[in-house]
């Protein structure tokens, strides 16, 4: 096989295609070049699928090429990647959480259900951390990509995380239920759907976003994303780095501070000694924004042009709000399969012919209630719309009256 090409990690490659493709056991030589190839490029496998087309070897449905190609070739194609970001970077970040899902998919591949139910569900339990990527993904990334105009992804790759969400809880349930006999044709299906989705991210969307985006708004989302969360077990280090702040601009240096965090002498417009008066009494903004965040409520505010232009930050938000949000325009704030519902509801109240709508949902095992409401100025003109949302489990539970305190 040498002869084919003088590049070991190629000539590798080809021995192992061989082999594949002509039905045989190649595992101790993917263990081998899996343990000796730290990364590849892409024309490493440019040549390597050049010469198997040349030499008729049939490649395109074989399952253990397949297997070999997502559980080794790629992550070692997306270690070349990776590296190409500095540490923190959105981008990067993505990748590295891509790379940790084919890793467990990879993992768990290899366990039965059923004879091995504890550590595949601890596996299981990882790959659900992915929503934590979907959450900043349409929290964060998609409302830049639609300020640059492209609002694809926010109509429809949402559409595609909201049917993921569907099948990881029903693979989630069955689990629980203890029917194991479901789970392995479902994580089948999951595992196919996802590794298709992370396909799309790597070879269309993040190419297409770093086109789009400044810098700062990397560096603007990187800050958004804590709010978030990743899959990652350490938090990515800040972007850019300390070092990299030190000869930027004065504005590139200050990090965005969302209005819910920002102190009153952080503001050149309010005055830190001043209260405001509102319908009954006076408060200053500090104060309001410690009730905004204090209340077990999440509230967000649309404006009468239908952007978002304010959410309050609690400690447990029931739904992940992020910086990215404000300014943002409602309808690409809620999964596509929502949205004709959130319209009507706008047209409703701005016509005057509603001014409350009420949803109740089951939510990661809690019931949570949703509440639109119509915001109207003294002259009953349309002002927007308040969204609150609270779990009311356990205040569906109470009975009869409690007048003494409770605390011991």
């Amino acid at each position: 096989m040498n002869e084919t090409t003088n590049n070991p990690t190629q000539a590798q490659l080809l021995v192992i295609f061989h082999i594949l493709c002509n039905g045989g056991d190649a595992e101790a030589l993917i263990g081998a070049f899996d343990a000796d190839c730290e990364r590849l490029t892409q024309e490493d496998i440019t040549q390597v699928l050049r010469k198997i087309n040349e030499q008729g070897l049939t490649y395109q449905n074989n399952p253990k090429v397949k297997a070999f190609y997502d559980d080794v070739v790629e992550p070692k194609l997306s270690t070349g990647i990776i590296n190409s970001f500095p540490l923190g970077h959105p981008v990067r970040v993505y990748l590295e959480e891509n790379g940790m899902l084919r890793a467990l998919f990879a993992r768990a591949g290899k366990l039965d259900p059923e004879r091995d139910s504890e550590n595949f569900k601890n596996l299981f339990s990882d790959i659900c951390k992915v929503e934590k990527h979907y959450q900043r993904k349409e929290n964060q990334l998609f409302p830049c990509l639609e300020r640059h105009g492209w609002d694809g992804p926010s109509k429809n790759m949402w559409a595609f995380h909201d049917e993921i969400r569907a099948m990881l809880k029903q693979i989630r349930l069955a689990l629980e239920q203890g029917r194991l006999e479901k789970v392995g044709v479902n994580f089948s299906l999951l595992k196919e759907e996802m590794l298709r989705l992370i396909s799309v991210e790597e070879e269309r969307l993040l190419p297409n976003a770093l086109k789009l985006l400044e810098e700062s708004e990397w560096q603007a989302m990187r800050t958004g994303d804590e709010e978030i969360g990743w899959m990652l077990d350490i938090t990515p280090p800040p972007y850019p780095a300390p070092s990299e702040k030190e000869n930027e601009t004065e504005e590139m240096e200050k990090n965005y501070v969302h209005p819910s965090q920002a102190e009153p002498d952080e503001n050149p417009d309010i005055a830190t000694d001043a209260t405001f008066h509102y319908d009954e009494g006076y408060m200053t903004p500090q104060q309001v924004n410690l009730i905004f965040r204090t209340l077990p409520l999440d509230i967000t505010y649309v404006d009468e042009n239908d952007r978002v232009v304010f959410y309050n930050r609690g400690d447990e938000r029931l739904f992940p709000r992020s910086a990215g949000v404000i300014g943002r325009e409602v309808r690409y704030c809620h999964p596509p399969k929502s949205v004709d519902t959130v319209l009507r509801i706008l047209e409703e109240f701005r016509k005057g012919t509603r001014d409350v709508a009420d949803f109740r949902i089951n939510f990661k095992g809690r019931l949570v209630q949703i509440r639109y409401f119509a915001v109207r100025d003294d002259d009953k003109t349309y002002r927007g719309v308040l969204e609150m949302s609270q779990d009311i489990t356990d205040i569906k539970t109470l009975e009869g009256e409690q007048r003494l305190l409770d605390w011991d």
